[in-house]
C-alpha cells in the first residue's frame, strides 16, 4: 500500500513540522542524507506514496536523490516535492528537469502543504494503477493468444488476432461476452462492400476494406480505462459522469499510440482514427473533436454505423434490446446523430443483410 513518506532535510525542526502537518494521512519516515533516503527506496519503493525534499538545507542531498532516482526511473513511479523560498527560484527548471512534481514554498502554510501531497499522490496512484492495469491486461492478452492459435477455425491473420484480443479487453469490462466486436466487424464489412459500390470515387478497396473490419474491434479499447461504477452504471449518467465516458475516445488512441509501431503506418493510423472519431457526427455535433462531414475518416464513419446499430438491437446494461425494425428507423431519422446520406442509402440498401446477423 502505498501510504509512507519520506521527509528529506537535515534540519530537525523542519523535519518535525513536515511530519506533524503529515503524520494524520501518512506513515512519515525522516531522512538526513541521500544515502539513507535512497535505502529506504530500495527496500520499500512499492509503498512510498511521495518524498519531500528541503532543497533549503539539503541542496547537494536532494540534487544527488533526484539523480539517483532519475537514473533508476523512480520517478516515474513517485511523486518528489521539495520544499524551497522565492531566492530558490532560480533552480526551479533544473528541479522539474529532474522529474519533480511540485515545489512547496516557506514559511509553510499547513492545509496548502496536506493538499498538494494528496492531489499528487492520488494523480501517482492512479497513473500507476492505469499502467498496471494495461500490463495485466497486456499480459492476459498474451495468454489468450496462445490459447487461440490451437483454435485454427477463429484464427485469422496476425493483425487481427491482436485486435481482436485487444478489442475483447473492453467488452469484458462492459459484461459483454466479446460478441459484439465481432457483430461490428460483420456489420462494417457490410457497409463498406455496399460503401464502395454505391460511391466508387471514396476510395475503398477489397484490401483496405480488410483493414477496416480488421481494425474496427479496437473501437471502445478506451474503455478499459473507465472505472466501474461508470461504466457499469445501469442508470442514468450525470453530466460530469457522460463527460468521463466520452474520454474513452481519446484514452482508446492513446493505448494504439503505444503500440502502433507493430502494425504498418496505415494499420496503426486506420486503428487509432476509429478509436478517436467512432462518435463524431456528420453535423458537428459527435465528440470529441466535432468533426463535421467528410473531416470524419470514412473508416471511423462505417465503424460508427455498425457500433450504433448493434448497440441498440442487443441488451445492455442501460437499455433492454430494441426492434430491429425500430433501431433501423431511428438511425435512419437521425434520433441517434446524424450520419452520412450516403451511408444511410446504404444501410438502406443492405438492411435485410444486417438484420439477418
Amino acid at each position: 500500500m502505498h501510504n509512507k513518506i519520506i521527509i528529506l532535510d537535515k534540519n530537525d525542526t523542519n523535519r518535525s513540522a513536515l511530519n506533524t502537518i503529515l503524520k494524520p494521512d501518512y506513515l512519515i519516515f525522516e531522512t538526513q542524507n541521500a544515502s539513507e533516503t535512497l535505502s529506504l527506496l530500495e527496500k520499500s519503493e512499492a509503498e512510498i506514496a511521495a518524498i519531500l525534499i528541503d532543497m533549503l538545507t539539503s541542496e547537494n542531498d536532494g540534487f544527488e536523490l533526484l539523480k539517483e532516482m532519475k537514473d533508476h526511473a523512480w520517478n516515474n513511479k513517485i511523486p518528489v516535492l521539495v520544499v524551497c523560498d522565492s531566492a530558490a527560484i532560480n533552480m526551479e527548471k533544473e528541479l522539474f528537469t529532474y522529474g519533480v512534481s511540485e515545489c512547496i514554498n516557506q514559511p509553510f502554510d499547513n492545509a496548502l502543504i496536506r493538499l498538494k501531497v494528496s492531489n499528487i499522490v492520488k494523480l501517482f496512484q492512479y497513473q500507476n494503477e492505469l499502467e498496471q492495469k494495461i500490463e495485466a491486461q497486456t499480459e492476459k492478452l498474451r495468454l489468450q493468444n496462445q490459447v487461440l492459435k490451437m483454435q485454427a477455425e477463429f484464427l485469422q491473420k496476425s493483425n487481427t488476432r491482436i485486435i481482436d484480443l485487444l478489442g475483447s479487453m473492453a467488452e469484458y469490462r462492459n459484461l459483454e461476452s466479446g460478441e459484439h466486436i465481432q457483430r461490428v466487424k460483420i456489420y462494417t464489412k457490410i457497409l463498406a462492400k455496399e460503401l464502395m459500390k454505391e460511391d466508387p470515387a471514396c476510395g475503398l478497396t477489397e484490401e483496405k476494406i480488410a483493414v477496416i473490419v480488421s481494425a474496427s474491434p479496437l473501437h471502445d479499447i478506451g474503455k478499459i480505462a473507465i472505472p466501474d461504477t461508470i461504466l457499469l452504471k445501469p442508470g442514468k449518467l450525470t453530466d460530469e459522469e457522460y463527460e468521463y465516458i466520452k474520454s474513452h475516445t481519446i484514452c482508446g488512441c492513446e493505448i494504439i499510440e503505444k503500440i502502433k509501431d507493430i502494425w504498418n503506418k496505415e494499420y496503426a493510423q486506420i486503428s487509432m482514427d476509429i478509436c478517436r472519431y467512432h462518435h463524431e457526427r456528420y453535423d458537428g455535433n459527435g465528440y470529441p473533436d466535432r468533426l463535421k462531414g467528410d473531416e470524419i475518416p470514412i473508416h471511423a464513419q462505417l465503424v460508427s454505423v455498425a457500433d450504433v446499430y448493434d448497440a441498440l438491437v442487443h441488451e445492455r446494461v442501460y437499455k433492454e434490446a430494441l426492434p430491429k425494425d425500430r433501431a433501423y428507423r431511428m438511425i435512419i431519422h437521425g434520433e441517434c446523430g446524424i450520419f452520412s446520406p450516403t451511408l444511410m442509402t446504404c444501410l438502406a440498401n443492405c438492411r435485410t443483410e444486417m438484420e439477418a446477423v
